[in-house]
């Protein structure tokens, strides 16, 4: 990166008339310490915006998404040390690590658990650090952008909690999903498991703030934990996959896949289980886009594992 940026400035200097070199240091000079007026650091943010809506843009082939993400989050990594400031880079980061973690890992391992225990071990510890490392750049821009705000999510009393932006939603909600993905695979981990409570707590911040985000993609969450906790309530539970099927609007397969998952298959309904993955795929087909891509794969698989799952 420091050869890059010695080459871009290099080449600068070719091109810009001395007049306006020299009207250039004087501003400098008057500038000094204003660093995020520089035109290198523009030039970080301008990167920074166009990865972090690279990361919101449509893709539905999957094996071209898992070559490029590796790429994809490294880089963004690199530029947020130089913007640790930039709320959609680091929310764009949250979502690539935990999709990733989800989609490309943690799938992988249930998909070889049955013929390969081991190597599926070794890719549930693996998407477990990816999903610590979604949750650290969520809750790490959250701090960011309201300093005090995790003291706040542990406090004991409800008034004390942060209340959240618009602009935070996104970020409370990939951070509690990665949250979510890590708890699931820490069971073997007290002190990981025990910040169950947190994770809900960020997603109910999210929830109050704004309940359709994500087209029910929280309202399912909201669901997931809710069906996850001790003493949870499945009426309450299924209420929000509803919720989120019909946020949904027909053009999101998860909510579906995840009420398969969440209802059907633990009340031995295998006919509702295959009711809703079949539903799912036809709206992966009709909406092809990454996440009905991953949603794809997942409900062929399930349906496909039908007779060891009943």
């Amino acid at each position: 990166m420091a050869r890059l940026d010695l080459r871009m400035a290099a080449a600068s200097r070719l091109h810009v008339p001395l007049s306006i070199c020299w009207r250039a240091l004087v501003l400098a000079a008057v500038l000094a310490g204003l660093c995020a007026c520089s035109p290198r650091l523009l030039l970080v943010r301008g990167m920074a915006d166009g990865l972090a809506a690279q990361g919101q843009s449509p893709e539905d082939d999957l094996v071209l998404a898992r070559e490029a993400s590796a790429f994809y989050l490294k880089l963004s990594e690199s530029l947020l040390q130089e913007v640790p400031d930039h709320l959609p880079l680091s929310q764009a980061l949250a979502s690539g690590f935990t999709q990733y973690a989800y989609a490309f890992v943690a799938f992988e391992a249930e998909r070889i658990e049955s013929r390969d225990s081991r190597a599926a071990q070794a890719l549930r510890e693996r998407a477990a650090r990816l999903y610590a490392r979604a949750n650290r750049h969520a809750l790490a821009a959250l701090e960011q952008s309201q300093p005090g705000f995790r003291h706040a999510l542990e406090s004991a009393n409800p008034k004390d909690w942060p209340q959240l932006r618009a602009e935070q939603v996104g970020l409370a909600y990939w951070g509690a999903a990665s949250w979510g993905g890590l708890i699931s695979l820490s069971k073997d981990k007290p002190d990981t498991v025990a910040d169950l409570p947190l994770a809900m707590r960020l997603a109910q911040l999210a929830y109050a703030r704004q309940p359709g985000y994500g087209q029910g993609a929280l309202a399912g969450l909201m669901a997931s934990f809710e069906s996850a906790r001790p003493g949870g309530s499945s009426a309450q539970a299924l209420g929000y996959f509803d919720q989120a099927i019909a946020l949904g609007g027909a053009a999101a397969a998860s909510p579906l896949v995840a009420k398969a998952e969440g209802v059907a298959l633990p009340a031995g309904d295998r006919a509702a289980f295959e009711a809703l993955l079949q539903q799912a795929l036809q709206v992966a087909a009709a909406h092809p886009d990454l996440q009905n891509a991953v949603m794809r794969e997942r409900a062929q698989w399930l349906l496909s594992s039908a007779d060891d799952l009943f």
